[in-house]
């Protein structure tokens, strides 16, 4: 209960999750560690300092036996401990207190900042503000990279910082406080041994100058090939219905084994390096714990030492001697979190490609009518993808959108919704420019269903409750019901037990089928209520029955809003006020579904060609 209490004053030290804004982290590796420690520079100087503490309680050990030796060689052995006491009682008294008062507290005090404020708190707040930061990324940033590298990068920058630092300060820093003391007390005994511990640490750093620098460019490529590696894997097991229905084993065996390959590669010059180090060490150390062997053996010789003073030296040389080799254990491990803190930065310090302006205003509706005003959009190293682009859309007016793959349909959709900046021309809602508002008061006033619905593993109320947060079971469950849902989500239940709206759904909903995705989804934005509603194939993954219930309700939910629809499935947006047809990223046609087909252009080819209600895919064209 005691140490309970104590420990607990140790982890509140540092609030990992501290209500601060994401801010972007500078890239160098001192300023990017720097950007973190400084936000505990307490709890790591306390380190230093009992760091240090911990090693001059070392060098006292080995003091403490050489005086030991030369009390007990000048006490008779028939004087007992009695004999003992009387003439050295204060000295020993003086020793077993350091040893068991002090000395275990200065430890156990360490050992409370590194395992109960550092690792839980420390590196926690690393990774948090990490999360917050990267996840404010363009949409551009994650799909150009896999989700599980990102991850990676994210969550060992806070681990490998706080490794580095605790490495730095219980080995490098105890190292460097224990190398000076024992020169001092050796000094104190003659200035050849002294002179000649002196000359094993300068031949030491110089071997470390010729190795870290290889070494740490070493562990960083070290460090991307792990992500890397990472990714590949995350990505096949998101995707592993898509490898076992083609059943290509050998193929993707193929693919993961050039990551490993690679990988496998950067480790074994990685560990060549180590390697080297450490025979070199292994060979620097013999020779000269022989070396101070030899010179104390003859300072005994010649009086100038005692019994005491010779084993005094030769223990704090053995323990130097495994300091030193402990020191190059722990490079490895130094270098390694110093790569791969490099090799996040890389990642996470990376500038938001899409912000908002600084003087970015709310985006405040009161007619929800689009504009589109002579727009121009094309992916970065790609040519254009929509091209002088004019369109307007009335505050309640339903306009759907047709085109074969390719014409930039949801390219349009992902422009009114800021995921990317047009490059020329501009959109306004109600008048405002979309550049000018702040891009969460802009999303929060469309409410958009996607073909491809994308479901977090979490409980259906929480995944339905992204529309509005906050938002009662009452209300959820009205949304629920209106869009059909409800006659399945009661029956629900996952492999722990929870049930109904409580019930987990699986990695990207994967436990549910794809019209209960869709229909959870259709849940989402019917909570969302938002005045802008924009529905990409909304119905596309419903069997007849439902999709025709569901339809119903979509018409409900669009009185009053204005919609953008778009579907290859022409039957499902005949009935809108004003289909518009794209072509190559221009709008090409525009009217209601009879006054297309009496034009007799594209859509009245599309409506004549379709079979089983889609339209022909242009191979030769790549949706944006």
């Amino acid at each position: 209960m005691i140490f309970r209490s104590i420990a607990r004053i140790f982890e509140n030290w540092i609030d990992p999750l501290a209500d601060r804004a994401p801010e972007q982290p500078p890239r160098s590796l001192m300023a990017f560690c720097w950007f973190y420690l400084r936000q505990a520079k307490l709890p790591f100087f306390a380190m230093l300092v009992l760091g240090g503490g911990g090693a001059l309680m070392e060098t006292a050990s080995f003091w403490f036996m050489g005086v030991l030796i030369d009390i007990l060689d000048a006490t008779p052995r028939e004087a007992g401990w009695s004999g003992l006491i009387a003439s050295h009682g204060s000295v020993l008294l003086a020793m077993a207190f350091v040893m068991v008062v002090v000395r275990v507290l200065l430890l156990s005090l360490s050992m409370l900042v590194e395992e109960q404020t550092i690792t839980p708190g420390f590196t926690n707040l690393v990774r948090w503000q990490s999360y917050r930061y990267v996840a404010r990324q363009s949409l551009n940033f994650f799909q150009n990279d896999f989700a599980g590298r990102i991850v990676t990068k994210v969550s060992a920058a806070g681990q490998s910082i706080g490794d580095l630092m605790s490495s730095l300060l219980q080995v490098v820093w105890f190292m460097a406080i224990y190398a000076i003391s024992t020169m001092a007390l050796v000094a104190a005994l003659d200035w050849r041994l002294a002179a000649m511990i002196a000359l094993w640490i300068a031949i030491f750093l110089l071997l470390a100058r010729y190795f870290v620098p290889r070494i740490r460019e070493n562990a960083r490529e070290l460090a991307e090939a792990n992500s890397m590696m990472s990714g590949r894997m995350v990505d096949s097991f998101s995707n592993i219905l898509t490898l076992k229905l083609f059943g290509n084993d050998v193929g993707n065996d193929g693919y993961m084994r050039q990551g490993f390959e690679r990988l496998i590669e950067r480790v074994q010059r990685f560990t060549r390096l180590i390697t080297g180090v450490r025979a070199a060490l292994n060979l620097l150390s013999g020779v000269m714990i022989t070396a101070i062997a030899a010179v104390s053996i003859d300072l005994w010789f010649s009086s100038n030492i005692s019994s005491g003073d010779v084993a005094f030296t030769l223990g704090l040389a053995l323990r130097l001697s495994m300091m030193l080799g402990r020191l190059m254990m722990q490079l490895n491990g130094i270098m390694r979190a110093i790569g791969t803190i490099q090799n996040s930065a890389e990642l996470i310090a990376e500038p938001i490609g899409l912000v908002d302006k600084p003087d970015a205003t709310e985006l405040a509706i009161r007619r929800p009518e689009v504009r589109f005003e002579h727009v121009d959009f094309g992916y970065e190293g790609g040519g254009p993808v929509i091209r002088d682009l004019s369109l307007v859309i009335g505050a309640g007016e339903k306009v759907g959108i047709v085109g074969r793959s390719g014409a930039g349909k949801s390219t349009l959709v992902n422009l009114l919704l800021r995921f990317y900046d047009v490059s020329d021309g501009r959109i306004l809602i109600d008048g405002q420019n979309i550049a000018d508002v702040t891009q969460e008061s802009l999303r929060a006033q469309i409410g958009m269903v996607t073909q491809d619905t994308g479901l977090l593993h979490r409980a259906i109320r929480d995944n339905i409750r992204f529309g509005k947060e906050g938002a009662g079971d009452d209300m959820l469950w009205e949304a629920v019901e209106r869009a059909e849902a409800d006659s399945f989500i009661a029956d629900l239940s996952d492999m722990r037990g929870r049930k109904g709206l409580d019930a987990h759904v699986g990695e990207r909903g994967v436990k549910l089928s794809g019209g209960q995705r869709q229909r959870i989804a259709i849940s989402r934005v019917m909570l969302k209520d938002a005045p802008i509603l924009v529905l990409d194939e909304a119905t596309s993954a419903l069997d007849s029955e439902v999709e025709a219930a569901i339809q119903a309700n979509l018409m409900k939910l669009m009185e009053g809003k204005t919609v953008l629809a778009i579907a290859h499935r022409l039957s499902t947006i005949a009935a809108l006020d004003r289909l518009i047809v794209m072509d190559k990223g221009r709008i090409v046609e525009s009217g209601t579904h009879q006054e297309l087909l009496e034009q007799g252009g594209i859509y009245a080819a599309l409506w004549a060609r379709q079979s089983g209600g889609f339209l022909p895919v242009d191979g030769a064209e790549t949706e944006a």
